[in-house]
């Protein structure tokens, strides 16, 4: 433990006083033991700054307490800062060892073939490897307004992980850049887009009050025309909490001459059984689209149906890309409450595209 003041003594006496009694506990996560909480403590303290020593961003908390997820074991030096000002503070380190985690196992479920009569499978994505392929790319921040939302999260790159043939999003409960939550998003924007066909994407769906996970698209010229211009097909998207659990909704947004128009509310949410959730195990999500209609299926089982021929409908007739993301908080789910557990994870084995020969 060491200890700095941030400001030349030889300053003048009008200068701001530097925090005192600077220290800091760090508990390690029961169930993840790459997973730490730091609680930190001055006197005459304003904000404090935590760096984790793996090279990641410093996060910033005003109350003293921050988390953090490590991406791998070993021994690291975490310092905590204390800020009266940005250049007067006081700063102390401990070190901290982070142990292997456990090998997770996934849950069995429902699955679908790589092959389709009548089809070609021109793209996949099957997880395979450490880290993402380059068909993807991250969505960083909070959209400028909660991603037009009102939602709670902070979408960092280091809440995504490829293992184990997995891609795993998890959303936490931290304080990161003035925000409670961290989550990610990541798209295939001017990497991977698609016009019509039947695609698969197999997942296991965090749970929880507040929890938002969704498995969506995006038309290609976002960019120029906006939203909701461009069209939005949200192949899957679930609002967690209670009963809602088990449903899971397949929705088309548009813009209908210069108005928002949504199928919101057409149709009924898919449903599992009385006593599932989507947590429970894989299940597949597939969207059938071509020229005249889109078709929604899980686990094979068809429940909607939206006919795209009208004139205002034609931006479902252009390419689109891929967004995956976990949102916390926002209009639909409302924020998390005391029985929200943290963190929740969204589990994909593979997204795969289907064009009819």
């Amino acid at each position: 433990m060491f200890l700095v003041i941030g400001c030349d003594s030889s300053e003048s006496a009008l200068e701001p006083e530097p925090p005192t009694d600077l220290d800091f506990e760090i508990t390690i996560s029961e169930s993840n033991p790459q997973s730490v909480s730091i609680d930190a403590s001055a006197s005459n303290s304003n904000f404090y700054k935590f760096n984790f020593g793996d090279g990641s961003d410093v996060i910033q908390s005003n109350d003293g307490s921050a988390s953090y997820t490590y991406s791998s074991a070993g021994n690291y030096t975490i310092k905590v800062s204390a800020h009266t000002t940005e250049n007067v503070f006081i700063e102390v380190s401990k070190q901290v060892e982070i142990s292997e985690q456990v090998q997770e196992e996934f849950p069995d479920g429902y699955s679908t073939p790589t092959s389709y009569e009548g089809y070609d499978l021109v793209w996949q994505d099957e997880f395979d490897g450490t880290s993402l392929s380059n068909d993807w790319t991250h969505e960083i921040g909070t959209g400028g307004n909660g991603w037009g939302n009102n939602e709670l999260q902070y979408y960092r790159e280091q809440n995504t992980e490829v293992r184990d043939g997995y891609l795993v999003i998890t959303a936490k409960e931290e304080n990161f850049s003035g925000n409670n939550y961290t989550s990610s998003r990541i798209i295939t924007e001017n990497r991977q887009e698609f016009q019509f066909g039947r695609i698969d994407i197999r997942a296991v769906l965090p749970e929880g009050q507040g929890i938002w996970p969704a498995l969506w698209m995006l038309g290609a010229n976002f960019r120029d025309v906006g939203w909701p211009a461009c069209g939005e097909i949200d192949i899957m998207e679930k609002i967690g909490g209670g009963t809602r659990e088990r449903e899971v909704f397949g929705t088309l947004h548009w813009d209908s001459n210069g108005t928002r128009a949504c199928t919101c509310g057409q149709g009924e949410p898919y449903r599992l059984d009385p006593g599932s959730t989507f947590g429970d195990e894989f299940h597949v999500f597939t969207l059938l689209w071509d020229q005249e209609k889109i078709q929604w299926l899980v686990d094979d089982n068809l429940y909607h149906t939206i006919d795209i021929t009208p004139d205002d409908l034609s931006e479902f007739r252009d390419e689109f890309f891929f967004i995956f993301n976990v949102a916390v908080g926002g209009n639909l789910p409302g924020s998390p409450d005391a029985t929200t557990v943290f963190p929740q994870r969204m589990t994909v084995d593979y997204v795969r595209v289907f064009q009819k020969q």
